[in-house]
């Protein structure tokens, strides 16, 4: 499940990601940013993936198509949890997902690397 999350500065956007991600959670995400871009050419991005479990095959070419679409237009994107293969995650994610990603275990620091002026 992809749920808004609040704590979110002008140009950036804060969702959870819980539980088993299936193909309508990319109806919550991917308009939310083509929103935030149209409205400021790009977006920093905050995904909370604490109680995130796996994501369903059926909802992988939406993942992939929005990586695709969105990858030059997100600037930042701060992924947050507790287990050691969601810090991987990270890595492997900057190449499709953002121009920076950086992995946080505290959502406090995760918003304020996301909501600094430095990226804006």
């Amino acid at each position: 499940m992809i749920a808004t999350l609040s704590g979110a500065k002008a140009g950036s956007l804060g969702f959870t990601v819980s539980g088993d991600v299936t193909k309508q959670d990319y109806a919550v995400l991917t308009p939310a940013v083509e929103a935030a871009v149209a409205e400021y050419g790009s977006v920093r991005l905050l995904l909370d993936m604490t109680d995130f479990h796996w994501e369903k095959v059926s909802a992988w070419g939406d993942d992939v198509n929005f990586g695709k679409q969105l990858h030059n237009n997100v600037t930042r994107m701060a992924l947050v949890g507790n287990k050691n293969w969601e810090r991987h995650l990270a890595k492997l994610a900057q190449p499709f997902y953002a121009q920076e990603v950086q992995f946080f275990e505290n959502l406090d620091d995760a918003w304020a690397w996301i909501n600094s002026h430095e990226n804006a």
